[in-house]
């Protein structure tokens, strides 16, 4: 669902304005000096914190001024990202086509996809896009069907270990 997704991505940018604000808030005090505010945003760098996804970042002291300065210019909607207004580039025809490769030859990389979209079509989405593409499709859990087995042995004129192969010869070492 559309307004669902969108919901989503707007309770996020909530989420990451706040975890902003929370770092900030202590150095953004006015009646902090300009030394006392530098020393606490070096503090502040220097340690690991916990962003709204769970993960250990590290935020670097020009970030932490410059939210400062977002902060006191606009106020907290400043710390709230911008959603996106970006629509999909990549037509669906071509990510399509890009899967039915995928599931066609599971082995096929997402260089190979790019070549052949790209000879066929006259253009092709980045390797780095087709790769998003498999993950999120869940092509990337296809497997090759197995080789099968090669009975005999595949011999040339000339084998390294045993010299000059006479036609006819029984197959003797030597």
């Amino acid at each position: 669902m559309p307004g669902q997704e969108d919901q989503t991505r707007l309770e996020r940018a909530q989420a990451i304005g706040l975890f902003r604000y929370m770092l900030i808030r202590e150095a953004a005090d006015p009646t902090l000096s300009r030394r006392q505010r530098g020393a606490l945003v070096r503090e502040l760098a220097a340690m690991t914190h916990v962003d709204p996804d769970g993960r250990a970042v590290r935020i670097t002291r020009w970030t932490l001024d410059r939210w400062i300065y977002e902060w006191r210019r606009a106020g907290f909607e400043a710390l709230v990202p911008s959603p996106r207004q970006s629509r999909p580039r990549t037509p669906p025809e071509i990510l399509d086509l890009a899967a039915s490769l995928k599931r066609e030859n599971p082995s096929r990389s997402a260089a190979q996809i790019r070549r052949i979209i790209g000879a066929q079509r006259g253009w092709a989405p980045d390797e780095r896009t087709i790769q998003r593409m498999i993950v999120r499709e869940g092509l990337d859990a296809l497997k090759a069907p197995a080789a099968s087995a090669v009975f005999g042995r595949l011999c040339c004129n000339r084998c390294p270990r045993r010299g000059p192969v006479r036609r006819g010869a029984p197959d003797s070492p030597g």
